[in-house]
């Protein structure tokens, strides 16, 4: 790559983290993990992600804010400049795939410019053997380079800092920004396009489990709406947290690591992640007990967004390979401060594809006086910054998906019952992991259900292990007919945000939309 002084070819993590020592990008924890900080950057920086349109994305791209476009002859002037820039520095190079499942396999070539940013490419992707890696010829190339920075008046990005996909010469080209994340997540919008377009395989921003029977489960969820706890469990093998394929005949892992969040991280809280924090890990943007080499998972001195990347063997009971056959159940988590939601119940395709789009949780009111409501968000497909497609692409290959395969989709409310936040309280773990076991274990599959008024859903009036009069979240509530304002309010802005995916949608999707109770 250019004339670099020095390119170091699939180092292992010790040596990895050796070099970044010397280098001076990081320090050891006493755990053994490598500290590192990522610069200016401590997140991703989606105002700054571009995609090359030329003939194949121009009509295929769901241009927006999500997708912005950039031209040809830009992105291939700053490569030049990229390349240029690595001369007579070190860089350091590694062969690695993605899509545990061999016929999805894709491989990957990664030049960064840093040590540590190596380390997180070898624990976020799979890792060939060596044999493999050396004879591997890389499919697709990324390359980052931290310390360029553009012109942004010269190079047409917003500013120094880019992250740029493109799709005809299978290069994503990272620089300004040292947060590995980007990485990541690249490949991921890569898998995105790719795999739906290509080879009819629904990609997902999910976490997957295995039961003991072979049964895949798979978990949709926001941020705070219990996905990692809830797909953690100790009855059934792990295949993965975060990124997914579902293909004819499998579900499949695209990663070989794990990427978490360690903002006040415990053992009691997260044990799994607690123990996955050893050698070879990578934590960023940490900081230590003064006078200590102990990290303080408190501190956020640098950002709230404090993370930990571990190869996914960091972890006890993991599915080896990550992959599972074709899902048994589906659910969608959401965190439902509003208190409106059903703390489970059951989707038809067509409901399923509308939820999927609307990707919906509610955030918790903030503390400022007279701020009493929850806000609701909304993310299509529950990763919408990842998304190359139109929504409605994914969610009607769920559709299509859960017909070939006679699936169970449900909705899981993890948020509030019997009120909204201040009024209510929050779902019970134990209830809402007894109602996803009862899925799981088919114990719902013969009880009787009754539909939400407003909502549609198909809500069961009995589960074992719970009380049954959670079950119907009006009842619940001590005044129903502000249940049923909250409700409509609820629906109004479910139906405002699916104007932005309507035109693209089917029927049978635009028919599962929440119709609003008249006034008595």
């Amino acid at each position: 790559m250019g004339n670099s002084s020095e390119a170091f070819v699939n180092l292992t993590p010790d040596e990895l983290i050796e070099h970044a020592l010397n280098n001076n990008e990081g320090k050891l924890a006493d755990t053994g993990a490598l500290a590192a900080d990522t610069g200016e950057f401590t997140g991703r920086s989606p105002k700054d992600k571009f995609v090359v349109q030329d003939d194949i994305t121009r009509d295929t791209v769901w241009w927006g804010d999500i997708n912005q476009p950039i031209a040809p002859e830009k992105f291939d002037s700053l490569l030049e400049k990229v390349i240029n820039h690595y001369n007579g520095k070190r860089i350091y190079v590694r062969d690695a795939y993605a899509c545990a499942d061999p016929a999805y396999r894709m491989n990957i070539g990664v030049v960064t410019e840093s040590a540590y940013q190596n380390l997180f490419a070898n624990n976020l992707f799979l890792r060939p053997t060596a044999e493999e890696a050396a004879n591997q010829t890389p499919e697709w190339l990324v390359i980052a380079a931290p310390s360029f920075m553009a012109d942004a008046a010269v190079d047409g990005t917003r500013q120094h800092n880019f992250t740029i996909v493109n799709f005809t010469k299978k290069i994503i080209l990272i620089g300004g920004s040292g947060y590995t994340g980007e990485l990541k997540k690249g490949i991921f919008s890569v898998l995105n396009y790719t795999l739906p377009q290509n080879e009819g395989v629904l990609s997902m921003h999910c976490s997957a489990n295995i039961g003991k029977g072979g049964d895949t489960a798979i978990f949709f969820g926001l941020s705070g709406t219990g996905k990692t706890t809830l797909s953690a469990d100790p009855e059934r093998q792990l295949i993965g947290d975060d990124e997914h394929g579902w293909a004819d005949n499998s579900v499949f892992n695209f990663e070989g690591g794990c990427y978490a969040k360690c903002i006040d991280l415990t053992e009691e809280k997260e044990p799994q992640i607690w123990n996955a924090i050893k050698r070879g890990a990578l934590v960023e943007n940490v900081r230590f007990f003064e006078g200590t080499d102990k990290v303080d998972y408190e501190n956020t001195t640098v950002t709230e967004n404090t993370r930990v990347a571990y190869p996914i063997n960091h972890i006890d009971n993991v599915a080896v390979p990550s992959v599972g056959k074709e899902p048994k159940n589906i659910f969608f988590l959401t965190a439902d401060a509003f208190g409106v939601l059903p703390p489970i119940s059951k989707l038809t395709p067509g409901q399923a594809g509308y939820h999927f789009i609307s990707g919906y949780t509610a955030k918790v009111a903030g503390t400022e006086a007279g701020i009493t409501d929850p806000v609701a968000t909304f993310s299509a497909c529950f990763g919408a910054a990842f998304l190359p497609l139109h929504p409605a692409k994914y969610a009607e290959m769920l559709g299509d998906k859960m017909r070939a395969s006679d699936v169970n989709v449900w909705l899981v409310n993890t948020g509030w019952s019997g009120g909204p936040f201040g009024v209510g309280s929050r779902m019970s773990l134990k209830n809402t992991r007894a109602m996803i076991t009862a899925a799981l274990n088919g114990e719902l599959d013969n009880v009787e259900y009754i539909k939400h008024p407003v909502f549609g859903l198909d809500m069961p009036t009995t589960c074992p292990n719970v009380p049954s009069e959670v079950l119907n979240p009006r009842n619940t509530w001590a005044n129903t007919s502000e249940y049923d304002e909250k409700a409509n309010h609820l629906a109004a802005l479910f139906n405002e945000n699916f104007k932005n995916f309507e035109a693209g949608a089917n029927e049978e999707i635009k028919s599962a939309a929440p119709k609003a109770l008249s006034a008595s």
